[in-house]
């Protein structure tokens, strides 16, 4: 069956929305590429479901469930992209269910190191007194978080997004993810039967370490993607390149 045909998802971390992915997706539009779908997780631009924690490991039950209708759907298994908590939802469906997965494509690949350890922000969030943080970052101005690394194209956007329903999702999810839970994650992925896979490595990321990258990929026999320049939102300050790294690594 032709490529075109194979569902491409894409899946975005936190503090975001789907917005992150605009640039890259124009770009990709631009190349033809048309036929792909942006996952909100819950929380993160999208309801929180009833009964929904927000755990790391309700987020890999949500996005295994969102695989496996398209699988059922098309009969075949998905391209999947993913950022920031977005590529560590993508690291657990390949840790758990592999087989939905024809390939996949992600950064932050260091998280799954043996020596990574939580930024200053996520251990912040993850200590008691973490909901004083996180009240501060709803209603921040644009001009606020372009502290964070964040291109001013994307400033207005993800500021918007941040409300009290992602900060309460983000605080839950990342108390369920205190060391050694990804190292136990990255484990786990190395340990699995895994598709192919392609991991952006931008040098200007301070949440993730580019080194500790570049050696994850390396030890998942994955494609790096060296984007050189570029931070944690590379997709809006590369949007070119990693296109046409993904229409390469698709075909």
């Amino acid at each position: 069956m032709p490529d075109a045909v194979v569902p491409k998802l894409f899946v975005h971390g936190n503090p975001e929305t789907d917005a992150v992915w605009t640039p890259l997706v124009d770009a990709l539009a631009a190349a033809g590429v048309t036929d792909v779908e942006l996952l909100s997780p819950p929380g993160f631009g999208a309801p929180v479901p009833d009964g929904f924690a927000c755990r790391r490991s309700d987020y890999c039950d949500w996005l295994i469930g969102e695989l496996e209708a398209r699988v059922d759907a098309t009969g075949q298994p998905v391209d999947l992209v993913g950022h920031d908590w977005g590529a560590g939802h993508v690291y657990a469906v390949l840790a758990t269910r592999p087989d939905l997965v024809r390939s996949w494509a992600a950064d932050c690949a260091g998280l799954l190191h043996p020596d990574y350890e939580w930024h200053d922000a996520a251990r912040a969030w993850q200590a008691p007194g973490g909901e004083t943080i996180a009240d501060v970052m709803r209603g921040l101005p644009a001009a606020a978080v372009l502290s964070w690394g964040v291109p001013p194209g994307y400033a207005d956007a993800l500021a918007a997004g941040i409300d009290t329903t992602m900060t309460t999702a983000m605080l839950a999810l990342y108390r369920s993810a205190v060391q050694p839970e990804l190292r136990q994650l990255g484990a786990a992925v190395t340990a699995a039967a895994r598709p192919r896979g392609m991991v952006f490595e931008p040098d200007g990321d301070p949440y993730v370490p580019p080194g500790l990258s570049r050696e994850v990929a390396a030890s998942l026999d994955a494609t790096g993607v060296p984007l050189p320049g570029c931070g944690h939102w590379w997709m809006w300050e590369a949007p070119a390149r990693a296109a046409t790294a993904l229409i390469s690594f698709w075909r």
